[in-house]
């Protein structure tokens, strides 16, 4: 090869010798490599959101992608209106929200709030997933390949399962904090250096700070990296008695520190979610409504390559929830991987923690291809206890699912050292494993489209400040998804009543986890309506109930959503009560004196 002048044409006969490529050059340029590889497959997860994220919802949870929306426009009020951090009070009006109560992605939302403010909150959706799902790849490629693997194509094994096992793909069907686990990875590796010297206050105030930014991203996750060193701490010291004894002091010390300085900044942020107005105490469900079916460990997910749906709904509870399903190749590896590192008393800690977290995961009894066996469970013994029982069961396999990303790198680091044949069937055995799993591209669905009363500004004219704008159906979980997606998109320009999130079942005499707002006579009758389908006969004393509720709503005007279920019968309902509608921008809208 020549060298030769790009203004001139000319050439010398000089060859071009390239200088050499430094071994931490090359280092870096295979993890650009990596990363962008991982970056290309999280995409590829998330192309068909990214064809038009304001348009599109996600299919499998349309309703979490609403709530991720909300939480998005949230941050962006705080940002650019100087809207109150763990509050939002133009979500169900009159109470509010408690942000902090919610899984409100702060530490993601916040930074990202000018991308929601000129973009809409749909891109940053599809952002945090895109970046989620390869950040957390990335994330445990980084650790593995910098601190625990010497191969490479070992730590990247441990990511790309970490990072797209079919746990991950099925959350990222709208559970933006469940994909955003890039955190986790440090905080575990700074868990496990405490053990060595010097390290109680540095490693301590680390550790504290990393957990401070995993609160703001995502509390269950942070619970359940928690009991899994647990586990992994007993185990460990159980099996390694001599050097526990050695260890066991200064790594206390640090997790003081790291309690210390956590405890300290997120003090008044975890008081607000407690104990602040729209707390709440356990879920709106019993924990054996969703736990892990047995038969789903060696099952294949409906987002995986291999995956069907008829079978994957039998064996999990939704499309956001297929929290196992390693199918019957990736099965046998994790076992294979096991044995292999079985001798290692670290790697046998770390198979013991994710066994125990699966065992979890399966809750109070055991449940086999969807049938329930009577059989019970340790969960039974822990399901009522605080904090616990604020958790979605199924998701404690989302350990295990990591874990064996885990094993699976450190047993293909080890097989390095093995004969070639065996070699040879191992990565034979990890192809067969992967491949079935290779993620399919999210569905979609095209959401109702804003109408110009919203996209052109006309509802500035109806809707003073201090009231609301009511879409009917009622911004609600599963019912009202149009009524919430369309006031995030416009970043809460617009107060509203009720919507989905997380709060108090009717306080103050049931502080239960709920999903929506208490119900109001009006709610309840146009709910009903929404669903089954029929016309009611209202009476004045009716009639005075509703315009009371648009009252406490503080209702300016009320917009029918077009072509809702039983959208004629809604506005029979809406004409009888309020009178003759408006047609303005698309929508017909009623408008509510003061007064009223």
């Amino acid at each position: 090869m020549r060298a030769a002048d790009e203004m001139t044409g000319e050439q010398t006969a000089e060859p071009v010798v390239s200088p050499p490529v430094r071994p931490g050059a090359r280092r870096w340029l295979t993890d650009l490599w990596i990363a962008l590889g991982f970056l290309a497959l999280a995409v590829l997860v998330v192309i068909q959101l990214w064809i038009d994220p304001n348009g599109r919802v996600l299919a499998g949870n349309d309703d979490d992608h609403g709530i991720f929306l909300f939480m998005l426009a949230h941050a962006e009020r705080v940002v650019f209106d100087g809207a109150p951090l763990f509050y939002e009070a133009r979500f169900n009006v009159p109470v509010g929200v408690n942000m902090m109560a919610n899984t409100s992605i702060l530490a993601l939302a916040l930074p990202l709030a000018p991308v929601t403010h000129f973009l809409g909150g749909g891109v940053t959706v599809a952002l945090l997933i895109t970046l989620g799902l390869g950040g957390t790849a990335f994330a445990w490629y980084w650790v593995l390949s910098r601190h625990l693997v010497r191969s490479r194509p070992a730590a990247w094994v441990g990511g790309v399962w970490c990072g797209f096992a079919p746990a991950m793909v099925s959350h990222a069907n709208g559970h933006v904090n469940f994909v955003s686990n890039y955190v986790l990875p440090f905080i575990v590796w700074q868990v496990l250096r405490l053990r060595e010297p010097g390290r109680v206050w540095r490693g301590g105030i680390i550790l504290g700070l990393l957990i401070v930014l995993q609160i703001f991203i995502n509390e269950e996750a942070l619970l359940f990296t928690a009991l899994t060193l647990g586990f992994f701490a007993v185990s460990w010291a159980l099996m390694a008695r001599d050097e526990a004894k050695l260890v066991w002091r200064r790594f206390t010390a640090g997790l003081g520190v790291a309690a210390l300085t956590s405890g300290l900044l997120t003090g008044y942020p975890l008081w607000y979610q407690f104990f602040a107005r729209g707390n709440y105490h356990g879920q709106p469900f019993e924990p054996t409504a969703y736990v892990t079916d047995l038969a789903s460990l060696g099952a294949f997910a409906r987002q995986s390559l291999a995956g069907l749906g008829v079978v994957t709904r039998r064996l999990s509870v939704s499309a956001t929830e297929d929290n196992t399903f390693f199918g019957p190749f990736g099965l046998v590896m994790i076992i294979v991987a096991m044995v292999m590192l079985w001798r290692s008393v670290a790697l046998r800690a770390t198979a013991i923690a994710g066994l125990a977290l699966l065992v979890m995961s399966l809750g109070p009894q055991l449940r086999v291809a969807g049938f329930d066996t009577g059989i019970p469970l340790p969960f039974a013994l822990v399901s009522q206890v605080p904090v616990i029982d604020l958790v979605s069961v199924t998701r404690f396999a989302m350990v295990p699912a990591t874990v064996a990303g885990i094993l699976l790198a450190f047993a293909a680091d080890r097989i390095g050292s093995y004969p070639p044949a065996r070699r040879r069937r191992f990565w034979v055995g990890m192809a067969l494993a992967l491949v079935p799993l290779f993620p399919k591209p999210l569905p979609v669905v095209t959401g109702d489209p804003m109408p110009p009363f919203l996209t052109e500004g006309l509802w500035r004219e109806y809707v003073p400040e201090g009231r609301t704008l009511v879409t009917v159906p009622l911004p609600d979980v599963t019912t009202g998804r149009t009524g919430q997606r369309w006031a995030a998109l416009n970043n809460l320009d617009y107060a509203t009543p009720r919507g989905y999130f997380m709060g108090p079942a009717n306080p103050p005499w049931d502080d239960t986890g709920s999903w929506s707002a208490p119900h109001r006579y009006t709610s309840q009758l146009l709910w009903s309506v929404r669903e089954h389908g029929y016309l009611p006969v209202l009476t004045d004393v009716d009639r005075q109930r509703i315009r009371g509720d648009l009252r406490y709503w503080r209702a300016a005007v009320v917009v029918l959503v077009p072509d809702s279920r039983n959208g004629d019968l809604l506005r029979s309902v809406l004409v009888d009560a309020l009178g003759a509608p408006q047609l303005v921008g698309g929508v017909e809208i009623w408008r509510v004196p003061p007064e009223e």
